[in-house]
């Protein structure tokens, strides 16, 4: 049978009406499949809400920050729809959001096991390093990705069962075994950490409108004359605006839970140092960047246009938690 005979009893068997509802019924099926896949993006897109820190009687220092921790990571995995952003189906096309969110969560996650591994849990930079934060620490440095063989969700699951075993040796009658130490000097290692994240976060949001700008990476080896030559035009991409919110979004939320924590283990240390009130005010202006958006896009007005600009909202608020907390480790310093 010739190309042209085969091609034409093709298309008539494709024009026949018995096979039309064939193919209309793949199409109504396609159709329901994506219209289920889109209302399962707008759910797995809900944002996890602040929580209060529980605060258990008796507890050793130590185990509250711990606790949310692992709180905080575990909600990376089962939050609804999991973890998502290693997600391969068709509706990673235009879920970005979440993944966004969970990358800003997951920078927290990984800050603040590397001080817990690296200083908290040691008395001082010549003692033993815990075995099982030497464990928790590269698990949540995997990739965050990777779909399989093997899954982000297994090694962040080792990551999270390492750091209930130290947990368990911290809180158990064993002296001697697991170790926390809140000193000043630990509590401003972490806040140290924190005050680059937060600087970062708030210059990328702050660049949702484009702006002409230094170039402060070179100016300190230029003259001033040169330094004003070197003047660059800097904007987010308009596909990256939402990304860069909702990274904003996910690393405040996760810092808000542990600085709640950390308020009750590093009680005593923000008293000695007067710095309570000023460590509650920084809590606050976290805290503001989860109040509920109204609106189903991310909008990008001008400064001082008629549409609000939500990125620029954020970083007022990450700016002003960033400043409380360069006066709050002057205090741990000097108070």
């Amino acid at each position: 049978m010739s190309n042209e005979k085969f091609s034409e009893k093709m298309g008539d068997a494709m024009l026949d009406p018995r096979n039309n509802r064939i193919w209309k019924g793949v199409l109504w099926l396609l159709g329901i499949l994506l219209l289920v896949d889109v209302l399962l993006s707008w759910y797995w897109s809900q944002e996890p809400e602040l929580r209060e820190v529980p605060h258990r009687e008796n507890a050793v220092a130590g185990e509250t920050l711990t606790r949310e921790l692992i709180f905080v990571a575990d909600t990376l995995l089962s939050k609804p729809g999991g973890y998502l952003s290693n997600d391969i189906l068709p509706h990673r096309l235009w879920m970005d959001n979440m993944p966004a969110w969970e990358y800003g969560v997951l920078v927290q996650v990984r800050d603040f096991t590397r001080v817990l591994r690296r200083d908290m849990s040691r008395s001082q930079s010549q003692s033993q390093e815990d075995r099982d934060l030497a464990v928790a620490e590269p698990q949540f440095n995997f990739d965050a990705q990777s779909w399989a063989m093997p899954a982000t969700e297994s090694e962040y699951r080792r990551g999270i069962k390492a750091l209930q075993r130290y947990l368990d040796r911290l809180t158990d009658a064993d002296e001697g075994d697991g170790k926390f130490y809140a000193r000043a000097d630990n509590l401003n290692y972490w806040l140290n950490e924190v005050q680059n994240r937060l600087g970062s976060l708030s210059l990328g949001l702050s660049q949702s409108v484009g702006r002409s700008q230094l170039n402060m990476d070179i100016a300190a080896s230029l003259t001033p004359q040169e330094a004003d030559s070197k003047e660059e035009f800097v904007q987010t991409p308009w596909l990256k605006i939402d990304d860069a919110f909702y990274e904003a979004r996910g690393a405040t939320w996760a810092l808000t839970q542990l600085m709640r924590a950390a308020e009750t283990d590093f009680a005593e240390v923000l008293r000695k140092k007067n710095a309570t009130v000023s460590f509650r005010q920084m809590v606050r202006e976290l805290e503001a960047t989860q109040e509920t958006l109204w609106s189903p896009v991310i909008l990008n007005g001008d400064g001082f246009g008629m549409l609000a600009n939500h990125s620029l909202v954020m970083a007022n608020y990450v700016s002003r938690a960033n400043a409380a907390l360069v006066d709050l480790r002057k205090l741990l310093q000097e108070g």
